[in-house]
């Protein structure tokens, strides 16, 4: 049986366009709040990325870093995360929730619990910022056996030979890191040098979902229309610091940023 991440690749492929996956905090700014952001966000997007919020995020930069704060500060627990996921799924049973985090916070919950809520919940994959292969073996093979995509990750400075490992490894989605630094960075190279990585890495094996991650905002998405899909987080959360900022519901505000990002890559 395929996993709701995989039907989601192929109904873009259908439509000739990458997946719009988008990154926000769970609990942020509070867990009614974050759950009405989900909803909105899933009317356009196709894949949803949800952070559990971490007080050191060694990958996220400033604006992800301000929603985690404010995630943490209204006493987010990991158990938020899943009633968050469990309540979106009630009226979006088919739309992918993926949990995105550092393993420090599953390891602290314990890893068999944590996947037996993420099943419960109905979460369809993890990424764990800091668990690289071949470290992440063990859990990836956990994931599997309860039907859960581990979404590997590839940076820039990945040699050809750990690339082609970790692919074989792989389950149908994997994440490439289109620059060196943190979350929400200015893009160093052309978005032509990103897709010229990417299509190599993309040869390693076609029938695999290659995503392109970081730097991914409404003035760079259009040049990356032919990957398989593309992330945007911290613009999402820098929309909820302003709109939180000039008393605007944020849920609102969201809605049209990601309705103009859909737009760019049709």
């Amino acid at each position: 049986m395929k996993s709701e991440i995989q039907l989601a690749f192929e109904n873009c492929k259908k439509e000739k366009r990458p997946a719009l996956i988008t990154y926000t905090v769970a609990s942020d700014p509070n867990k009614k709040k974050s759950l009405e952001i989900l909803k909105s966000l899933a009317k356009y997007a196709d894949i949803l990325e949800l952070g559990f919020p971490h007080s050191t995020p060694i990958g996220d930069g400033g604006q992800i870093q301000t929603s985690s704060h404010r995630a943490i500060k209204n006493g987010f627990k990991m158990k938020d995360a899943f009633q968050i996921v469990k309540s979106f799924k009630k009226t979006e049973k088919n739309k992918p929730v993926i949990l995105m985090g550092y393993y420090n916070m599953i390891f602290q919950y314990g890893e068999n619990k944590f996947l037996i809520d993420c099943k419960k919940s109905g979460v369809s994959g993890i990424i764990c910022v800091d668990l690289p292969w071949p470290e992440n073996k063990i859990f990836a093979k956990k994931c599997k056996k309860k039907s859960i995509v581990f979404v590997q990750l590839l940076a820039p400075t990945t040699t050809k030979e750990r690339m082609k490992k970790i692919i074989r490894d792989s389950d149908s989605m994997n994440y490439l890191i289109s620059i060196l630094g943190t979350t929400g960075s200015k893009l160093k190279v052309s978005p032509k040098k990103i897709l010229e990585n990417y299509n190599k890495i993309k040869r390693i094996n076609p029938k695999k979902n290659l995503v392109i991650g970081f730097g991914i905002t409404d003035s760079t998405i259009s040049s990356f229309k032919s990957a398989s899909g593309l992330v945007v987080g911290s613009l999402l959360c820098k929309t909820i610091t302003n709109s939180l900022k000039m008393r605007i519901n944020p849920a609102t505000k969201l809605l049209k940023t990601v309705y103009n990002l859909k737009k760019k890559i049709i």
